[in-house]
């Protein structure tokens, strides 16, 4: 059963021993972001600020800051049962007879029970506000750490329509504030959103895109703007599918967009096509202070909210923070979706200090010759994998997830002249490195055992492995040797 709404998570991450209230005052410019910085870092639990200072409005940060958080999120004990179902979907194929057709219709049904469903109103309309009384100052939001240029939402659902198409598009991007009723959006200009504005801005470079902020919602809705789905599926019925229950949407009193019914808060107005601003620096989840840069300037126009309104935030810098726990999640569940584009893949992993798109790690069983050349390529053209900075790629038998065996592997495989090969192309916005933005190199090496095929004339030689007969026998009198 899906969760109602994200003061219902509170309530089951509060019984499950996962959430601490704070009732002392603290301040949401720095003073939040050093309690949670510690927290993350000791493993800690959610964070309930009933206190914020200046607000009257509950902070609630770090609820996704492990994998049990995560799984509860999601309702799940694992999210490898959520990378099953995937699975399970993506393995129906073409219906050839009657009876093939007939075995698909449960799931079609099912896919067909996850689509958003529109209501007249919802919690999110208990408050209405217009005008002068619109005031983002009412709120918590975070001043994270010393340099940034503002307060920043952080955890925002940011809904735009396809101006030619009107599909719709929810992405997470930070926001800076500028004043009551104007924030920064800080659309990358690889997002769906900046593509929707440039669109809009061809056909009308001084008119305005229509766009609305929904911050705090029940889990899987709140989490569906960072989730990487295909660009032609609604990241509001993916929600649906992961909550088992389809997400209630609700008309928005300025504009015809919708949002969640059960949002804690939305901030309605417009984004102008022809004005710029200076937003940032802002520290990043590089664990470095993003540049400053000219950004579309969003204009709130109404502000609607429940009466007891809680305000969902997350902080990143330095990892390990939150967000590393939600790209885990990531990784975990579309994991099958590339493995079935590309069956010899075994396992991946994107470790905390790679922060997303510097390291990927993946493992493949190898069948032919430049396979792992192959497989760099095709991660790179991906989605936002194309972002990856360094690939390497490894032998099915390596464990992805240990570091020291990866790095052990990976060196002893490797001739950096023979393995490593260096690509230009689309880098990530915040990639701080790079030689200008968005574009710049990235490195692929093939940490693969080599064959003859591939012009390795010498033995390879076999891993040390002690004989199982003789580990038995030593297993059998451990014991008896006295050994700690």
């Amino acid at each position: 059963m899906a969760y109602r709404d994200l003061r219902e998570f509170v309530k089951r991450l509060e019984k499950e021993g996962e959430l601490k209230r704070i009732g002392v005052e603290v301040d949401p410019v720095l003073e939040i972001t050093e309690v949670t910085d510690r927290v993350t870092r000791a493993g800690g639990p959610a964070l309930l600020f009933e206190k914020p200072r200046g607000s009257k409005v509950p902070l609630l940060i770090n609820a996704f800051g492990s994998e049990r958080r995560m799984n509860l999120a999601f309702g799940v004990d694992s999210l490898e049962e959520i990378a099953e179902r995937i699975r399970g979907f993506l393995d129906v194929q073409s219906p050839q007879g009657f009876f093939d057709k007939l075995k698909m219709l449960p799931k079609l049904a099912e896919l067909g029970s996850f689509f958003p469903k529109s209501v007249k109103t919802g919690p999110c309309k208990e408050v209405i506000k217009h005008g002068k009384d619109v005031n983002l100052d009412e709120f918590p939001i975070l001043k994270c750490w010393p340099q940034d240029g503002g307060r920043f939402i952080t955890f925002p659902l940011v809904f735009t329509k396809n101006p030619e198409n009107g599909k719709r598009n929810v992405g997470m991007y930070r926001m800076q504030v500028f004043d009551q009723r104007t924030t920064g959006m800080h659309w990358q200009t690889q997002k769906h959103g900046a593509e929707h504005y440039r669109r809009a801005r061809a056909a009308n470079p001084q008119g305005r895109i229509p766009v609305v902020v929904a911050i705090g919602a029940d889990p899987a809705t709140a989490l569906a703007g960072m989730l990487p789905v295909p660009p032609d599926m609604d990241e509001m019925m993916f929600a649906g599918f992961l909550r088992r229950e389809p997400v209630e949407m609700v008309a928005c009193e300025t504009c015809d967009l919708e949002v969640p019914a059960n949002a804690e808060i939305v901030l309605e107005g417009y984004v102008g096509l022809d004005e710029l601003r200076v937003e940032g620096p802002f520290g990043d989840h590089t664990g470095f202070y993003s540049l400053e840069g000219d950004f579309p300037v969003f204009h709130v126009e109404c502000v609607t909210h429940r009466k007891d309104a809680i305000y969902l935030t997350t902080i990143v810098g330095p990892p390990p923070q939150e967000d590393y726990w939600m790209g885990h999640a990531v990784e975990r569940i579309f994991l099958p979706v590339m493995k079935m584009q590309y069956p010899e893949i075994v396992d991946m992993a994107m470790p905390a200090e790679g922060v997303f798109h510097n390291l990927m790690i993946v493992a493949i069983k190898k069948a032919y010759p430049g396979q792992a050349r192959k497989i760099m390529n095709a991660i790179w053209s991906l989605g936002q994998a194309m972002f990856t900075k360094v690939i390497v790629v490894v032998d099915h038998d390596v464990n992805v997830h240990d570091a020291r065996e990866v790095t052990w592997k990976a060196l002893c495989a490797l001739d950096p002249q023979r393995d490593i090969e260096f690509v230009m192309g689309p880098v990530d916005t915040l990639d701080h490195a790079a030689r200008m933005q968005d574009y710049g190199s990235k490195m692929g090496i093939d940490a693969t055992r080599k064959w003859a095929t591939e012009g390795f004339a010498r033995p390879w030689p076999d891993e040390i492995k002690m004989d199982a007969v003789i580990k038995a026998r030593i297993d059998a009198i451990w014991g008896k040797l006295a050994l700690k």
